[in-house]
């Protein structure tokens, strides 16, 4: 999902989903709207399937999305009183680039 700012009160978001999206892109280019979907879907696929085999995806002006590894560590199981180690992990994480920072900060 995206969010943007509400204009009349700058603390609270609306969220956007996938179908806003599509339907924005659609009436803006001119181009069917289950064709635009279609190419989110994919988009999305191509993202998720090169983060899950450790590949980075750059998208210039936009951002990066990356793979970042997290580090061993202790946790606590409070009403067991217990300790245990979770195992180190990749997650998946987004970065934007600069320009898109300077943009959302207006």
């Amino acid at each position: 999902m995206f969010a943007f700012r509400n204009s009349s009160n700058s603390k609270h978001y609306k969220k956007m989903t996938k179908a806003e999206i599509a339907s924005e892109i659609a009436k803006t280019t001119g181009i069917d709207k289950a064709a635009v979907v279609t190419v989110i879907e994919q988009f999305m696929t191509v993202v998720k399937d090169s983060l899950a085999h450790g590949e980075n995806v750059y998208l210039r002006g936009f951002g990066s999305f990356i793979v970042k590894t997290r580090a061993e560590k202790t946790a606590r199981n409070i009403s067991k009183n217990t300790t245990l180690v979770i195992p180190a992990h990749n997650i998946p994480a987004f970065k934007p680039a600069n320009c898109f920072k300077e943009e959302v900060a207006k």
